[in-house]
């Protein structure tokens, strides 16, 4: 994998503990970032998942500093598919670096982890997520109706996929 890609470390608790602390991203990290011991939890468990086979995740890099996250996760062996997410700290957001984030992460999946499959989704009021998405080459499968719920408000989603033959 190129220098836009590498594994998160320890070493990078304060830029986690930061962008958990960005409006609207808690919601990407699986339990509470409020300390640095929080944020390196989050970064053994990711860890963990990588060890376990089962998501690999990766820190996305601008000049050599982190500045979002990509991974492939729920990797299912039997079918050989996986799971995209992405997101970006608010500063490197627009520069075209979660598309570039999301076809190198493909790449991995498809070369590295032999998957055929990749599916990714994302609210339908997320009109850059979306750009990602296409951009990346993830082709709009359909919408999922209230499949989410943040706060009391449900919202639909719209899922996309990428086939290693595509």
């Amino acid at each position: 994998m190129d220098t836009l890609l590498r594994p998160w470390t320890p070493a990078d608790a304060p830029v986690i503990l930061a962008a958990a602390g960005e409006e609207m991203m808690a919601r990407q990290f699986t339990a509470p970032i409020d300390s640095l011991s929080a944020a390196e939890d989050w970064i053994a468990l990711l860890t963990a998942r990588r060890d376990d086979d089962a998501a690999y995740s990766f820190a996305v890099l601008h000049e050599g500093v982190p500045v979002g996250n990509v991974a492939v996760s729920s990797v299912e062996r039997r079918h050989l598919t996986g799971w995209i997410s992405y997101w970006m700290r608010e500063e490197a957001r627009g520069q075209g670096l979660a598309t570039k984030a999301c076809v190198a992460v493909s790449e991995f999946a498809f070369s590295e982890l032999g998957l055929f499959r990749l599916e990714l989704a994302h609210r339908v009021d997320n009109p850059a997520s979306c750009r990602v998405a296409t951009g990346a080459g993830f082709a709009v499968e359909g919408v999922e109706r209230a499949r989410l719920l943040y706060d009391g408000v449900r919202y639909d989603t719209e899922t996309h996929a990428r086939l290693a033959t595509d």
